[in-house]
């Protein structure tokens, strides 16, 4: 088990470069999970991607990543070049663009906006401040010069739009995912809580254990995160859309307000979008984007995510690679015994109760511990443990590979699959005793073990301490007499 930082790396791989090798090369320099950008191909163009990473390691997860609802400019043959003052109706349905006339593809785009709105198009480059709503459509005038281009992305910032959850395509790919055991769905522009269960009915028509990350880009995500993770596994906060749907300048508040609440309802938390964006064409990159990543590091994030860096980038490896240093440097300075983590802990809730004392015995100087060690049947223990940020690592032995990849999103898991018997009488020694036998552990280390009393998927119940000789020692002497 090759532990190299807490902070998880998400990789954003395309079908254009997709070769196992390229793969391994990520993962051995800090990658832990796959993402693959729905925009941007099908899926029968993904399905090779999948074959190469599977090839590669069963532990990399893989995340899917939907284009979710969204408004785009529509039939524009030409480009429609405009000058600040200009005015430009704009009308949803059918029609040709031009003439300072612009259609959208969202029919209803008169009802939703009203007067004084801005439509920000292509992600913030022009922007057409609403001055009426007339039969016509909506009458704007132009902000700034200039060119309206086809299916660019049009960004209303405050307004609620009434779009589907889900598009045509978005299905298509959810059902997909479903049927390819793919372990998340990144569902974009989620703006409350129907937005992830439209997401969910899909999954469970097929039976499927994909779990469902909601990606915060508009007002409304932000507003209603709480109702969000009632029912999404985690959180991606996706920057780039939010930064065009809210002032730039409330983005790191935002930002820090949305990790501490998933880190306090145990859910882990992306951050993504152009952390190292000038990596795409530089070996290097800026001070400003170093920090960006710290920050993020520093703010306990569960990862961080790198797009075009390593989807068609010049230098992906190497990004890996400086995020995979910023992460060590990092959590290495951080002070964990005084980090003060908010995590809600409810009444009876016992794992989590136990997850937080593992977490500050394993935080113990004096204890020199090495590890805390857990069996889990759903990963709720090894979440919750990652939610109080240990500065140990945390050995997680799961029952399931599907189980085993979920918790590659989590802060400082390195989880693996328990291979050879599963009696809960001797779960303890075999895990420890495998851990020994991998090499992850020698039996002069001390561990902190969250486990269970009462079988398989019955519940974590109790916590011990000692070396791995110890309690594998303890467990063969109990079981000897009974």
């Amino acid at each position: 088990m090759n532990i190299k930082k807490h902070t998880k790396i998400v990789a954003t791989i395309s079908d254009r470069k997709c070769e196992p090798e390229f793969i391994r090369e990520l993962h051995e320099a800090g990658m832990n999970v796959v993402r693959i950008n729905t925009a941007h191909q099908m899926p029968e163009d993904t399905e090779r991607v999948i074959k190469n990473i599977r090839e590669v390691s069963d532990k990399i997860a893989i995340l899917v990543d939907t284009k979710g609802p969204e408004i785009r400019t529509k039939n524009v043959e030409n480009p429609i070049e405009v000058k600040a003052g200009d005015k430009v109706i704009v009308k949803g349905g059918e029609g040709e663009s031009k003439d300072n006339v612009l259609f959208l593809d969202y029919a209803g785009v008169a009802n939703d906006v009203p007067a004084g709105s801005s439509l920000l198009i292509d992600d913030g480059e022009l922007e057409l401040k609403v001055e009426s709503v007339s039969e016509e459509g909506l009458v704007t005038v132009v902000c700034n010069d200039g060119a309206i281009k086809n299916r660019k992305s049009v960004n209303v910032p405050g307004v609620t739009i009434t779009l589907p959850a889900i598009t045509a395509k978005d299905r298509k790919f959810i059902e997909w995912s479903a049927e390819n055991d793919i372990d998340f769905i990144a569902h974009s522009f989620v703006r409350n809580a129907a937005d992830v269960l439209a997401v969910q009915e899909i999954l469970d028509s097929k039976n499927s254990k994909a779990k469902i990350i909601a990606k915060i880009e508009n007002h409304d995500g932000v507003q209603n995160i709480d109702e969000i993770l009632d029912h999404a596994y985690g959180v991606m906060v996706a920057r780039g859309d939010l930064g065009i749907e809210v002032p730039a300048a409330k983005i790191p508040g935002i930002q820090r307000d949305l990790v501490s609440t998933c880190v306090s309802r145990k859910k882990p938390v992306i951050i993504a979008t152009q952390m190292l964006h000038t990596m795409i064409q530089n070996p290097r990159p800026t001070r400003a984007e170093v920090s960006d990543v710290a920050n993020a590091i520093y703010q306990n994030t569960d990862a961080i995510m790198l797009s075009g860096e390593t989807a068609y980038g010049d230098y992906p490896v190497e990004a890996v690679k400086v995020m995979t240093s910023i992460a060590q440097e990092v959590e290495a300075a951080r002070d964990h015994k005084n980090n003060n983590l908010a995590v809600t802990l409810t009444p009876y809730q016992v794992p989590a109760f136990l997850a937080e004392a593992a977490v500050k015995a394993a935080d113990q100087d004096e204890l020199e511990v090495k590890a805390i060690v857990t069996d889990s049947m759903t990963g709720r223990t090894a979440r919750y443990l990652a939610a109080f940020r240990c500065n140990k690592p945390v050995l997680a032995k799961c029952h399931t590979p599907n189980v085993m990849r979920e918790l590659a999103l989590s802060y400082g898991v390195y989880a693996d699959v328990i291979k050879g018997r599963k009696n809960k009488d001797k779960l303890v020694k075999s895990v420890l005793k495998g851990m020994v036998e991998e090499g992850t552990l020698v039996k002069e280390d001390n561990v902190v073990y969250v486990g269970g009393s009462f079988g398989v998927g019955a519940g974590t119940t109790f916590m011990e301490i000692g070396s791995v000789d110890q309690l594998t020692s303890k467990n063969k002497k109990d079981q000897d007499a009974e």
